[in-house]
């Protein structure tokens, strides 16, 4: 099978030198999820004869790989069985990377009484995160009853809060988008207005607002639909705009976790050390391909971390002001040297098509000019994974 290859950033190939002299890669794998190897609950036809081909003798995987998805609806237990299945290797969940696993860095937020908010078993997926006093929308509605005020059936006089001692909303986590979106819209905007206890407006706009970590920045996504579907990143933008039609002011994101976002490639990529130590690789992972479907995430994101990687390797900036402001000083480096972006063609990505247009979140704009240009275009996993096996000389 032919792959397309467009190298559109020369500067890849300055660790291209080193490649797999011996059967241990000095390279590792990190694939997105849907669009590549699923789309929806159909998984994609060249998925199982490709996953093979990383299979060692034991029947393990033989190079260093991990899943990173901007889904979050789902523990990582679960996005591990479905993985196993999906590519007839077995994944353990220490290889998934959810859009909501960074956060589970963020210790200083973990004792704070937070809403969440999402699909599945938000509460049970917040607790394995660390956040140990979580609430719901469906909790908050029960609190304060005439709030939910969308359906004029089921408006209520009763203000609340109906438990008297029910706290104070101390900060947002935004898992996922919320199955409707009305109510979650006008409740968080209620939250961030009144400095997280909803009873009234307050003398003056609390400002900054309560913190707000939100997972999963898509605008679209892909499922068996012929069309792309809105992600969380829509749910946000809606967020975003309405809570500054009401205040003028813009939300302030206290952490943007899920690609595109630094974060989430520098925890992968320690994801990637970790796996390859299990597999028995001890030296160094060099370099990571890493292989999505969507230009505005998986691309971005992987140009973005590449572009870190090459700072710190120089020695200027070791660390970005975003890893930095939200972890601390003292992180530690990240071991790769090189992030190779790939898109392959079955998903979000059509070729010659112009109508997805470039998109970012606000807190990630503007746009810097080549970071939404892959390294390489290929038509799916297969090529995906004959290129990185080309390119580090590996078999």
């Amino acid at each position: 099978m032919a792959i397309l290859q467009i190298l559109v950033r020369p500067e890849i190939s300055r660790f291209f030198g080193a490649r797999c002299l011996s059967n241990k890669p000095k390279f590792g794998l990190l694939f997105d999820i849907d669009g590549v190897i699923v789309r929806g609950k159909s998984v994609l036809p060249p998925v199982k004869e490709s996953f093979s081909r990383l299979k060692g003798p034991d029947g393990k995987f033989r190079v260093p790989t991990v899943f990173v998805t901007n889904s979050g609806n789902a523990l990582r237990s679960e996005k591990a069985e479905d993985l196993t299945k999906w590519t007839g290797i077995e994944v353990s969940e220490d290889q998934v990377v959810m859009a909501h696993s960074p956060l589970k860095m963020f210790s200083q937020f973990h004792d704070k009484q937070v809403l969440v908010s999402g699909q599945g078993r938000v509460q049970e997926i917040a607790q394995e995160l660390g956040f140990k006093k979580t609430v719901t929308i469906e909790d908050l509605v029960k609190n304060f009853p005439n709030l939910d005020y969308v359906n004029k059936d089921r408006r209520v006089s009763t203000s609340g809060p109906v438990d008297p001692n029910f706290p104070r909303i101390e900060g947002l986590v935004l898992l996922s988008e919320p199955v409707t979106w009305e109510t979650p819209l006008q409740l968080m905007v209620d939250l961030l207005m009144t400095n997280g206890m909803p009873t009234g407006m307050l003398p003056s706009m609390p400002y900054p607002h309560i913190p707000v970590l939100a997972c999963n920045m898509d605008l679209l996504w892909v499922s068996e639909a012929p069309i792309p579907r809105y992600g969380h990143g829509a749910f946000l933008h809606c967020l975003e705009n309405l809570y500054k039609k009401v205040t003028e002011k813009d939300i302030v994101y206290t952490a943007l976790v899920g690609k595109p976002s630094e974060i989430t490639y520098y925890h992968a990529n320690h994801k990637i050390l970790d796996h390859a130590r299990s597999i028995l690789i001890n030296h160094n992972v060099d370099t990571i391909y890493a292989i999505g479907d969507n230009i505005n995430t998986d691309i971005y994101g992987a140009n973005l971390y590449d572009k870190y990687l090459a700072r710190y390797t120089k020695g200027k900036g070791t660390k970005t002001k975003t890893l930095e402001s939200l972890l601390g000083k003292n992180i530690e480096g990240p071991s790769a040297k090189a992030c190779i972006s790939i898109l392959v063609e079955t998903g979000v990505h059509q070729r010659d098509s112009d109508v997805i247009a470039e998109h970012c979140p606000r807190d990630f704009l503007p746009v810097e000019e080549g970071l939404c240009k892959p390294a390489f275009i290929v038509k799916d996993v297969s090529c995906a994974i004959d290129l990185a096996f080309k390119e580090e000389k590996y078999d």
